[in-house]
Order: C-alpha cells, then sequence, then structure tokens
C-alpha cells in the first residue's frame, strides 16, 4: 500500500543518489568508431560507486503556526512509528502511549490502512490527533496542559444539498462537466436511469438533465459517498425522474414520482455510453471464419478496461475461459433468464462461479479474447438457455408502490420533486 503524506510546508523524503562512472564497452555487440585527440590519457578509468544517504528534514513551519499531517498504518507498522513519521515529538508520543483514556480508545490497535490525522505545532509539540473512520467510529483526541484526553464533542458531520443541471450541447460527460458534477455523482446518475435510456444511442442534442444531491462534511472533509436525492433526464422530450425513498426497512431505493419503482428487473444495457457494432441475426458474415455465421447476441463497442456490469440480480453460473467467446462470465437470473457477457479482458473481484451479483454491479472489463476483431463486448440474454434477441424483449417490471406505503413515499419524496421543478423552470447550472 502506498504510503500518502499531506504536509503544508515542504518537505524531503529520504533517497539515497547512485552515481557511477562506467568505462566504453561495446553494448550488446554494437562496434562505434571514435577519434580521439593526441595526449590523451586512455587507460581505464576505474569505476566507483558513490553513494549519498539524504537525511530527511521538515521544513520549519513558521512560529506560533501549526501544520497538519495526515498519513496512514502500513502492513507491518507500530504505532510509535507512524507518529514520529507524522513529526510527532518523542516525548509526547510517550504520554499518550501511557495515557489510560487515549488506550482504550484502540490506538495501539491500528489495523493496517486505518488514516491518521494529526495537527502539531511547529516546535513538533501535538496539539489533536484524530484516528479510526470519519463519523461515529472515529476517536479524536486533544492536548490537555501536559497531557492528552479523548475529545467528548468531536465536530458534527454537516450536510449540503447541492444541485446541477445542464443540457447536452457535445458529449455528456462534457455537460456534466460543465454543470460541476462529481464523477460518483454522474456515475450514479447513469446507473439510476440506465434501465430507461441507453446513453449512447438515446441521446440528442438539448437533451436536459437535474441533480439534487447530499454531501456531508467534517472540519471541512467530505465524509462517506454523495448521496442523490432526486435526478431528471429529458430525453427527446421525454421525462425521467428518480426519487430516493428510505423504505420502512432501512433500504435506500429510488422511485418514479408517482411511486414506480426505477430498479427495472433488467437494464438496457451491460455498458454505460457504449454502442451497438452488430445486432442480433441469423445470418452474418463472420470476419475471421469467413462464412455465414448466426450471430445470436449484441456487440457493444468500447475501450479495453471498459466496466461491464451484469443487468441483473442473480448468481453467477460460469467465468472463465469458453472457446470464441474469450473469457466469459454467464449469470443464472431468477426463473429462466441468464445472461452472457464475452471476449472480456479480464473479471471483476469476487466474480467467480457461484458468486452473487446484484444488478449494476461490475464483473468483468471489456477486452478482446477469443474470436474478435477488436475489443468489444458480446451480449447474450438466454430464455431456458437459447438466446434471444435483448432489444426485442418485453421483460417483467417490478411492483410498484401502494396503500399506505406509497401515501408515506409520495409525503416523503414532495420536497425534492419540487427542487426538480426548481432547476427545470430556471435553467441554473448550479445552486449551493
Amino acid at each position: 500500500m502506498k504510503r500518502r503524506h499531506f504536509l503544508m510546508f515542504a518537505g524531503i523524503r529520504p533517497r539515497t543518489l547512485w552515481l557511477l562512472a562506467v568505462s566504453a564497452l561495446p553494448l550488446f555487440g554494437m562496434v562505434a568508431a571514435f577519434g580521439v585527440a593526441p595526449d590523451t590519457d586512455t587507460r581505464p578509468i576505474p569505476a566507483r560507486t558513490l553513494v549519498e544517504s539524504l537525511t530527511p528534514a521538515l521544513s520549519p513551519a513558521p512560529a506560533g503556526q501549526d501544520y497538519y499531517r495526515i498519513d496512514q498504518v502500513e502492513r507491518g507498522d507500530t504505532v510509535n512509528a507512524v507518529l514520529q513519521r507524522m513529526g510527532i515529538d518523542d516525548a509526547d508520543i510517550q504520554t499518550l502511549l501511557a495515557t489510560p483514556s487515549v488506550r482504550g480508545a484502540g490506538l495501539a490497535r491500528l489495523r493496517s490502512g486505518q488514516r491518521l490525522e494529526a495537527r502539531v505545532s511547529a516546535d513538533g509539540r501535538l496539539q489533536t490527533l484524530a484516528f479510526g473512520e470519519p463519523g461515529a467510529d472515529e476517536a479524536r483526541i486533544a492536548r490537555r496542559g501536559d497531557g492528552f484526553a479523548i475529545d467528548p464533542a468531536p465536530p458534527p458531520a454537516e450536510d449540503q444539498v447541492l444541485m446541477r443541471s445542464g443540457g447536452i450541447r457535445g458529449s455528456l460527460y462534457d455537460a456534466l462537466d460543465a454543470a460541476r458534477v462529481p464523477e460518483g455523482v454522474a456515475e450514479k446518475m447513469l446507473d439510476l436511469f440506465s434501465g430507461d435510456l441507453d446513453f449512447r444511442r438515446d441521446l440528442r442534442p438539448d437533451d436536459h438533465f437535474s441533480i439534487v444531491y447530499r454531501v456531508r462534511s467534517r472540519a471541512g472533509e467530505a465524509v462517506g459517498e454523495p448521496e442523490i436525492l432526486a435526478a431528471e433526464f429529458i430525453n427527446q422530450g421525454h421525462v425521467y425522474r428518480a426519487v430516493l425513498y428510505k423504505t420502512p426497512r432501512g433500504q435506500d431505493e429510488y422511485y418514479t414520482p408517482e411511486g414506480r419503482p426505477l430498479k427495472k428487473t433488467f437494464l438496457k444495457s451491460p455498458l454505460d455510453n457504449s454502442r451497438i457494432t452488430s445486432g442480433f441475426t441469423l445470418a452474418r458474415y463472420h470476419p475471421l471464419l469467413h462464412a455465414m455465421r448466426a450471430h445470436k447476441g449484441v456487440d457493444y463497442a468500447a475501450p479495453v478496461g471498459a466496466r461491464v456490469k451484469t443487468v441483473a440480480d442473480g448468481s453467477v453460473s460460469f467465468a472463465g475461459w469458453q472457446s470464441g467467446y474469450g473469457r466469459l462470465v454467464v449469470v443464472q437470473h431468477a426463473g429462466r433468464y441468464s445472461t452472457a457477457y464475452g471476449h472480456l479482458s479480464g473479471f471483476a473481484p469476487g466474480v467467480h462461479r457461484g458468486a452473487r451479483v446484484v444488478q449494476g454491479q461490475a464483473i468483468g472489463y471489456v477486452g478482446q479474447s477469443g474470436l474478435a476483431t477488436g475489443p468489444h463486448l458480446h451480449y447474450e440474454f438466454r430464455v431456458a438457455g437459447v438466446q434471444k434477441n435483448p432489444l426485442a424483449l418485453n421483460l417483467p417490471s417490478a411492483q410498484a408502490l401502494s396503500g399506505p406505503e406509497r401515501a408515506r413515499f409520495l409525503a416523503s419524496s414532495r420536497i425534492w420533486t419540487a427542487r426538480l421543478d426548481l432547476l427545470r423552470g430556471t435553467r441554473i447550472a448550479a445552486l449551493d
């Protein structure tokens, strides 16, 4: 794991400088002629290795000014080593580790990968130390005179609701960037509407999107992932909307403003922002076999490494190499349905025979394995083991909310649909 440091004042890492003088020798059998000036000393020059070790030094902070340093525990680290690396005075480290309340907070039991943030004065005296997971599991220690104590009141996390809106002029991603939509929020929006829209085939100029999302921060630093509260995509005049609903079971689900589930039984496409290069047909000339063959699937053009997602919940029934498919994943869904994803460059972590997968989860990455003339995904939809054209099937839909639960949803979602109305009416790019 690569260690990361963030420091307000410049520092020099330990390093070793190697200087090597070598005599000229023929390289890999190559011969070259060189002119030699008169009186040139042509005796062999002895090779010497010079090693210079530079002691790490942190530039001192201005008097009276503190600096922050962030580090994380690496495999084999001791707590003492991490704190020393963060520039904390040795006497403070000993006092800190000898404080009973600090030991009780688990400082001596930090795991590999856990993060620490320290505020240290110019002379190395520790002022505050935070470690663990940001939020409820984070412990914060503060100086109390010559000792330390657990801070009983960490700064509360602050929620901020942000709104973004934009129109499609060129590419979708350019429009999202222009509206300052964070990458993670953009990906979630695409996933939300991927059951209704193919963002490669269906987009048109003047399409419009609006997003209302919540970010949480503590002491100016993001805590957790942004959460989309509501989103709208207007495609060719057709309005698609999604509103977050926290179910009585504590699950986060998205529904249309009328209470219909946004999550379809099957997504329209296993790839984001891709185009179809070859459709389902019973007679196609195969460019490698040079013969007419049935093509019982759909090919999507995409770059090597693009994320391939499963179109529905299910379990992996096959993950491996299979003849012309190359690297292939087959997912068995509810009932008689299954889907296949071929020519992959690799499998996503945890994808193996018997593994459970959920709709939208990455199962592999686009490649060119097997009988393929270029990078693409070969996608098949099977019913009772027989390939069917996924673009022509009428698939079952999920059940809509009804009764008291629908009434509860409508009451809770009203505020977010009003925000979408505001964004559509004003066409603002951003509102914080």
